[in-house]
């Protein structure tokens, strides 16, 4: 049997003030992949298409995790936080109860690529206090041996823990880069959702090749072997599926429409987030 359970390929999309990028889940070819909620990649070196950015607005009930390969983004947000995250760093930001923020470019030209990833949190998480952190990439666990590196941006991994943790759900996300020729094996850990997004070239995933471009959901069980011919990478994501309903109006995503309103309401009345700056 393919450790490969299912293959997919994002769509392109818009979001924010107009921000080019592919939506790789939470689209009509991928729905939710438990806890996980949408990940989207942009990547273009024309200031055009990421220039207006993500202005303010708001989130309820889930977290996100931006990793950047290249080029910077600050972060403004309703509780006063503030940052900017450059090539290799990751902002982590629980949006829980309320948060209004703001993701804006911090250049005028070159290249502008990295990830957004939705995150969901459980029913009794999903009105905590809202959190944020910024994390340089000096500060992301990094293991380089026999011609691959594993970044380790969130979870634990062999020894390494990653400073972005979740872990009731397990979550666990890397950046895998293989050069060419090397191989690795990545070890199943009991999480039921799996999941990688080639980024950079091919590779092959216990013998079948899989392409840039390409979501591919793993066997839970398998440990898996990847080998790389040329240089390829990959963005890595596991973790225990939540369970719950889930129901989600743009950036809101709770447990039930009636909670969902109720998030909407509070947005209009101002009352979303504390301090709330619009």
């Amino acid at each position: 049997m393919s450790a490969i359970l299912q293959r997919a390929r994002g769509i392109p999309a818009q979001d924010g003030a107009g921000v080019k990028l592919t939506r790789i889940i939470n689209q009509p070819n991928l729905r939710y992949q438990d806890p996980f909620l949408m990940l989207d990649e942009f990547r273009s070196d024309d200031p055009n298409d990421y220039i207006a950015g993500f202005p303010a607005h708001p989130h309820r009930g889930f977290s996100t995790l931006t990793y950047m390969l290249a080029g910077q983004m600050g972060h403004q947000d309703s509780v006063g936080n503030e940052g900017v995250v450059g090539a290799g760093g990751a902002q982590w930001m629980k949006a829980a109860r309320g948060i209004i923020h703001s993701e804006m470019p911090k250049q005028e030209d070159g290249l502008m690529w990295g990830f957004q990833l939705w995150i969901n949190l459980p029913a009794k998480d999903k009105l905590s206090d809202p959190d944020w952190a910024d994390h340089p990439a000096e500060s992301i666990p990094e293991r380089q041996q026999h011609g691959h590196t594993i970044r380790l941006i969130a979870g634990e991994y062999e020894g390494m823990q990653g400073p972005v943790q979740q872990p009731e759900q397990a979550i666990l996300v890397m950046d895998v880069q293989l050069q060419a020729g090397s191989e690795l094996e990545l070890p199943a850990l009991g999480q039921a959702t799996r999941l990688a997004y080639i980024y950079q070239g091919e590779l092959t995933i216990d013998g079948e090749p899989v392409k840039r471009g390409e979501l591919v959901r793993l066997s839970a069980e398998r440990d898996l072997q990847l080998s790389a011919d040329n240089d390829a990478a990959l963005f890595y994501l596991a973790g225990k599926p939540i369970a719950e309903p889930i129901a989600q109006y743009g950036p809101f995503v709770m447990n039930s429409s009636a909670e969902v309103e109720q998030a909407i309401r509070d947005y209009q009345a101002g009352n979303l987030a504390a301090n709330e700056k619009r």
